[in-house]
C-alpha cells in the first residue's frame, strides 16, 4: 500500500475516533465511519460498472420495468425522508439506477453506496410481487444509506492497521491482555466484523426498509410472509440473502415489532 494512503488511513482513524461516531438516520445507533462517502461511491461505481459487463442484463420487458417501477418509488421515499429531515447531504453523490439481472438460480439483491440496484431474476418467485420486491429492494437500500458497507470497511480497517498499532502499545502488557486482544481482532474479525453483514446491520436495515416501503405506497405488513418464503427457499441450505442474516424467527419477531411505527408512514 502507499504511504500517502497509509497516512491517510491513519489520520482518518485518529480524527474519526477523536470526534466521535456518526449516527444512523431513524435508528440512532452510533456507527464507525473512517472512509469519506465520495470514496465508497467512487469504488461503487468502477465495482459497479465490472459487475455489469460481467454479467448479463433480464430481456424480460415486464419485470425489468416492475425493478425500475419499484426502485423508483422507494429511492423517492428515501429522499423525501432524508430532506425532510435536513440530512439531504448523507445522499450527496447518489445516481439511482435499478437492474434486473438475467440469474435464475441466485436468490440475491444488492444496493452499493451511490444507489446502484441489481435484483437477480431468481428472486422474483420468491417476491412474487411488487409488494414481495419492495420488502427486499427497500432493505438493500436501507443498508446502502445507512452507510452499513463504510462501516464494515471501517472496522476491517481498524481491525488490519488497529492492530498492529495496538500490539506494539501492548507489549508491555500482560499476556492475559494480549490474549483478551487478539480475540477481539481475531476470533471476534472472523465471526462478526468480516462477515458481509452483522446481524445487527441486518434487523437495522429490516427496519429502516419497512419504513422507507411504507412511505413508498407498499405495504410494510407483506414483510412477514416474504420472509416466511425466503425461509423456506433454500431447502436444506439457506440462500446466499440469508447466509449472515438473523434466524428466520427472530428476523420476524423483530419485523412484527416493528410494524406500528413503519404502518405510520404508509400510504396506499
Amino acid at each position: 500500500m502507499k504511504k500517502s494512503l497509509k497516512l491517510f488511513i491513519i489520520v482518518a482513524m485518529a480524527a474519526s475516533l477523536l470526534q466521535g461516531c456518526s449516527v444512523v438516520p431513524l435508528t440512532g445507533r452510533k456507527q464507525l465511519s473512517l472512509l469519506p462517502e465520495s470514496e465508497m461511491i467512487s469504488m461503487s461505481l468502477t465495482n459497479y460498472g465490472d459487475f455489469l459487463k460481467q454479467n448479463t442484463l433480464s430481456t424480460d420487458k415486464a419485470n425489468s420495468a416492475m425493478v425500475r417501477e419499484v426502485g423508483a418509488k422507494i429511492s423517492a421515499a428515501v429522499i423525501k425522508y432524508f430532506t425532510d429531515n435536513n440530512l439531504a447531504d448523507r445522499l450527496q453523490g447518489y445516481q439511482w439506477e435499478f437492474n434486473l439481472v438475467k440469474n435464475d438460480t441466485t436468490i440475491n439483491a444488492w444496493c452499493m453506496p451511490g444507489g446502484k440496484v441489481v435484483v437477480y431474476s431468481g428472486l422474483l418467485p420468491v417476491t412474487k410481487d411488487k409488494n414481495g420486491l419492495a420488502v427486499v429492494m427497500s432493505h438493500e437500500i436501507a443498508h446502502a444509506v445507512a452507510r452499513h458497507g463504510n462501516e464494515r470497511m471501517s472496522q476491517e480497517l481498524l481491525t488490519q492497521y488497529g492492530s498492529l498499532a495496538l500490539n506494539e502499545a501492548l507489549k508491555s502488557k500482560p499476556e492475559q491482555t494480549k490474549n483478551i486482544f487478539n480475540m477481539a481482532y481475531g476470533v471476534g474479525a472472523q465471526y462478526a466484523v468480516l462477515l458481509p453483514y452483522s446481524r445487527e446491520h441486518e434487523l437495522e436495515a429490516d427496519k429502516l426498509g419497512l419504513i422507507f416501503m411504507a412511505m413508498a405506497g407498499f405495504d410494510p405488513q407483506t414483510a412477514v410472509p416474504f420472509w416466511e418464503r425466503m425461509a423456506k427457499s433454500g431447502g436444506s441450505k439457506p440462500p446466499e440473502f440469508l447466509s449472515t442474516h438473523p434466524s428466520d424467527q427472530t428476523r420476524i419477531d423483530k419485523i412484527k415489532a416493528a410494524l406500528p411505527e413503519a404502518l405510520k408512514y404508509y400510504r396506499k
